[in-house]
């Protein structure tokens, strides 16, 4: 039982992922099948219903609580609960820059976490940041696609939201590595990995909160927004944040250099870029 709670999770995500692969039903009227193509989410009316369970969700449940989380956590609290959170995420980070071989990457990840787990006190206070080493993306669906494994269709999971094949993978596979998950489970504590999920669906939620609101009211169809900004949020993390290519080879026109091959439509619906 020491790895169940682990182990249950990582496979939670690969389970979501199965019964979607039979629901997909193409229109049959020509624009409508092109654009249902062009957005590479061969599951919406299965994703929709999904959105839509998750959407209550975290309007009833997790809206309620972060709302009280603001209420009685002043601002500094928060930050230091935060702070703390992110922390914990630094030798998952550290692991997947090693492996795509992103040293200056895994060089910033090693000093944020020695710095903040010490100067910070036990990463309460993100004191690397302030320093100048701002915190790197790394994650197993990140590393995925710098070996050249595709998206795949759009995937909205149950709780965990927008992702894809490749990221819902990832994601289980980073909660088997993550080593504060390990010893958790080995000294007897691996409810900790419950109460740490928890503590950061609520932190994140409260930080973005009032961002979903102003995109819920503001848009005409809150899905295809949440699934527009998620692949381009998702899609400059894979770049490490590095600018986009130019779409349709016009790269390099202004310097005299060789255009880009443009991308194909399943590359940009899918938030993946050349590499």
């Amino acid at each position: 039982m020491r790895n169940s709670i682990r182990t249950i999770r990582a496979l939670l995500l690969a389970g979501l992922l199965l019964p979607l692969v039979a629901c997909a039903t193409p229109p049959t009227d020509p624009a409508a099948r092109a654009e249902f193509e062009a957005t590479n989410d061969p599951f919406e009316p299965t994703n929709r219903v999904i959105f839509k369970a998750n959407d209550y969700f975290y309007t009833y449940v997790v809206r309620p609580i972060a709302k009280a989380y603001v209420w009685a956590v002043p601002q500094f609290g928060r930050d230091r609960i935060h702070d703390f959170l992110q922390n914990l995420d630094e030798p998952v980070i550290w692991a997947n820059d090693m492996v795509q071989g992103d040293w200056h990457a895994a060089d910033v990840t090693t000093g944020r976490f020695l710095a903040n787990s010490t100067f910070g006190i036990g990463g309460l206070w993100d004191i690397a940041s302030d320093s100048g080493l701002q915190q790197q993306s790394g994650d197993f669906g990140q590393t995925l696609y710098h070996y050249g494994v595709p998206g795949g269709p759009y995937l909205v999971l149950p709780l965990f939201g927008p992702s894809n094949p490749r990221d819902a993978v990832g994601m289980g596979a980073d909660s088997l590595a993550d080593p504060f998950d390990w010893l958790a489970t080995y000294y007897g504590h691996g409810g900790a990995t419950w109460y740490r999920f928890g503590a950061e669906g609520i932190d994140e939620y409260t930080n973005h909160m009032d961002q979903l609101d102003e995109i819920k009211k503001n848009s005409i169809d809150y899905y295809a927004a949440i699934r527009s900004l998620w692949r381009q949020h998702r899609a400059s993390e894979l770049r490490h944040g590095a600018p986009a290519p130019s779409p349709m080879g016009l790269e390099g026109l202004d310097d005299g250099s060789t255009p880009a091959q443009p991308q194909s439509a399943a590359q940009t619906a899918s938030g993946d870029s050349p590499q």
